[in-house]
């Protein structure tokens, strides 16, 4: 959808563990493509604004929503705020795409909660974590926001459309 892309904007919470390791594979990515990465850091809600104004700023190709916990709790003011920047935005997680954002790429969390369950009720039967296999998500989802891309001017390629597990109109 972005070809050509040399400046991309990272939003990220440096504070959730999960952060930093997502940021270092897309800041290698970035450097393979010669692109620019610009990080927008958010350690509270309050501060998604701003990191969403330095990137706009910055005049960034896309924002990539890293996969937080405190990314995911705001994913309509994200898209909000983005969408009124016009920033064009990809996420792990449909849930952004649902509350606004353009598009995703990735597991499905009610997968993850339902398996997360699994293992829980497992544990409370008396079955050793130690004895639990250690699973990853085998399928992906990809979800459109077609109402998002409009507003932003974006031509969605039809063979991508195709493609999505989900399109919202």
């Amino acid at each position: 959808m972005f070809p050509g892309m040399s400046r991309i904007g990272i939003l990220t919470n440096q504070e959730d563990p999960k952060a930093p390791p997502q940021l270092k594979e897309l800041e290698a990515a970035g450097l393979a493509k010669n692109a620019k990465i610009i990080t927008g850091n958010v350690s509270r809600p309050g501060d998604i604004e701003n990191a969403l104004r330095v990137l706009a700023r910055e005049q960034v190709d896309v924002v990539i929503v890293l996969q937080t916990g405190l990314l995911l709790v705001n994913g309509r003011q994200i898209a909000a705020s983005a969408l009124g920047m016009g920033l064009s935005t990809l996420y792990g997680y449909r849930e952004h795409v649902v509350a606004g954002g353009l598009i995703s790429y990735g597991v499905d969390l009610s997968w993850c909660y339902r398996r997360a369950a699994y293992f829980v009720d497992r544990i409370l039967h008396g079955t050793p974590p130690a004895h639990l296999p250690i699973e990853f998500p085998t399928q992906f989802s990809l979800s459109i926001n077609l109402k998002t891309a409009k507003a932003l001017g974006i031509a969605v390629p039809p063979m991508l459309i195709a493609r999505a597990d989900e399109v919202i109109e």
